[in-house]
């Protein structure tokens, strides 16, 4: 009889003032709300056959607690670190002390945007970036996460 292989496990993290998306700054961020977002990843998750979990926080010390609860647990981090990219030291040293994958997304282009967003702490942790497609650019980064997890 033949075994089952375990779904790979993806935490999907959402940094701060992704709780207010759909609302805010619509011009740059789109429309799309966060709930929409989660479910679209669901969704999407069954279809790749990955287990998704969904944090959203605006403290940074209960981002990295999460990164950190997620070790050996969870097999990748989706993570749009949203404006402690470009800050969190904190965030990039409990992405380090993760062993599986990692990709970072953004809604916005950060290399269009004021020069203080161009540079992630967070781009050399990863092992890629999506960013500039709104909302899909979610959608995108799950698929390539999935992608390599299955390939590992």
């Amino acid at each position: 009889m033949a075994t089952r292989k375990k779904k790979p496990k993806i935490l999907v993290v959402h940094g701060p003032n992704l709780n207010l998306l759909g609302t805010r700054e619509t011009d740059v961020y789109g429309t799309a709300t966060l709930a929409s977002i989660v479910t679209d990843l669901e969704t999407l998750g069954v279809e790749l056959g990955v287990e998704i979990e969904s944090f959203q926080s605006n403290s940074e010390g209960e981002i990295v607690s999460a990164i950190q609860r997620a070790r050996g647990e969870q097999d990748g981090i989706l993570i749009n670190p949203a404006a402690y990219t470009h800050t969190s030291v904190a965030i990039r040293d409990a992405l380090l002390a993760f062993s599986g994958p990692i990709v970072e997304v953004h809604l916005s282009n950060i290399h269009r945007r004021e020069e203080f967003r161009h540079r992630s702490l967070m781009a050399d942790v990863a092992v890629g970036q999506v960013l500039g497609f709104g909302a899909a650019s979610y959608v995108l980064g799950l698929r390539a996460l999935a992608g390599v997890l299955a390939s590992a």
